[in-house]
């Protein structure tokens, strides 16, 4: 039998460099101002005090991403999760520089986040550059399976718009091979090309940039909730 700790870890490590000063002092102060309760039912009135939209992003690395968004449409309202504390650190920064109001973070497991949300709640449900598990015993690991896709699709609303970016050759294929047997999305693309091209609105993270440096292809791809 398996265990369901080991399924539900989405993620690899969660410690990094050691935070300096002024990034340890964001910790400390200005994310229990911005953070996610840790407990208890979640909604946009709760979180931002109206029913604004919301956008939801699983893993936002350090913060380029959700903070684009969140600066771009400051009338929506923008949940990221990542268990990563450089992370973390890195979506505060990115909230204090861009005065965000509209932004608030969990240091955890965004799942737990997720399952505490209204169902049909969510706008967007963004995905980049996930951890690919590459190793074919961990694929259960993977964010992009049907358990997690179950989650995300009953807390996006209908028309709403999952988005998946990766430069890992085995995560895109595999998936395009998940997604494919998904009936509740459906894939957003006119032109075999389009899943080349970054979208409108969606801004390249200096882990994307990396990635090409590295002589590393991206995909993105856009799914709607059906």
């Amino acid at each position: 039998m398996n265990d369901p700790i080991t399924i539900r870890r989405l993620y690899g490590r969660r410690s990094g460099h050691k935070l300096r000063v002024g990034q340890a002092e964001l910790v400390e102060k200005l994310l229990p101002q911005i953070s996610v309760p840790e407990e208890g039912p979640l909604s946009a009135q709760l979180l931002f005090g109206d029913d604004r939209p919301l956008h939801f992003e699983i893993g936002f690395g350090s913060g380029e991403h959700l903070g684009y968004r969140a600066d771009m449409l400051p009338d929506h309202g923008f949940i990221g999760a990542e268990p990563f504390i450089n992370g973390v650190v890195g979506g505060l920064i990115q909230v204090r520089d861009k005065h965000l109001t509209n932004v608030r973070l969990h240091m955890g497991d965004a799942l737990d986040v997720l399952e505490r949300l209204p169902d049909a709640s969510l706008r967007f449900v963004y995905l980049l550059h996930p951890d690919p598990w590459p190793k074919a015993r961990h694929a259960k690991r993977r964010m992009v399976n049907h358990g997690p896709l179950d989650l995300i699709a009953a807390k996006l609303q209908p028309d709403g718009e999952f988005r998946l970016g990766t430069d890992d050759p085995v995560y895109c294929r595999w998936s395009m091979m998940i997604m494919h047997q998904r009936e509740d999305f459906r894939w957003i693309v006119e032109k075999a090309s389009d899943f080349l091209t970054r979208p409108g609105g969606w801004p390249e993270t200096r882990y994307e940039a990396k990635a090409r440096r590295k002589g590393h292809e991206v995909w993105y791809f856009r799914y709607q909730r059906v």
